[in-house]
């Protein structure tokens, strides 16, 4: 009986330490801030890394990063690592033909040399600032082409998550990828 009730009092013992190593694993999950650094990946060739610079901090929930590669975080541990493949739909949307405008080169800055493929900064009646890439020129016009940047593409992330804490009461705060 002896060998039995310290026998009992052993597992429960490990037990408890197992239960308290859990408790200490926090597990990315709806109100977690999390904090990671990632490495952007588009048709294989790198477009953003957080490594060696500022992570990326985000609150789980808050819809401040893409869903799609939100949605593949969760349930991740701190130090853990995972390639996360996003498809389009899923990132910066599939590109939206009403977001192709035309406008004539006068409105262009003067000396400008416009070439396909530049990305120009244009400024909405609010004052905010977006970009803008010349898809197309023609004699006196040209064409802008007013989708994301990464609209289309289908996202590589490479991610390692460096820390999950509680997020504060009303905590939203994030940095989201952004192009070059």
């Amino acid at each position: 009986m002896k060998k039995f009730l310290v026998g009992g009092i052993m597992l429960l013992a490990v037990g408890m330490f197992n239960l308290c190593a859990y408790a200490d694993d926090p597990v990315v999950g709806v109100g977690k801030k999390v904090t990671l650094d990632y490495t952007l990946t588009v048709d294989n060739k790198q477009v953003e890394t957080s490594v060696g610079k500022t992570p990326l901090t985000y609150v789980v929930g808050n819809r401040n990063i893409i869903p799609g590669l939100e949605s593949q975080l969760n349930g991740m541990h701190i130090n853990e690592e995972k390639v996360v493949n996003v498809a389009a739909k899923d990132a910066y949307g599939d590109i939206d033909p009403k977001a192709f405008k035309e406008f004539p080169k006068t409105a262009l800055p003067k000396g400008m040399d416009p070439k396909v493929g530049m990305v120009l900064q244009a400024t909405a009646p609010d004052g905010s600032r977006f970009p803008a890439v010349i898809s197309e020129i023609k004699d006196d016009k040209v064409v802008l082409n007013f989708n994301h940047p990464l609209a289309g593409k289908d996202l590589t992330f490479k991610v390692k998550i460096l820390n999950i804490e509680n997020a504060p009461a009303g905590a939203g705060m994030t940095v989201v990828p952004q192009t070059k």
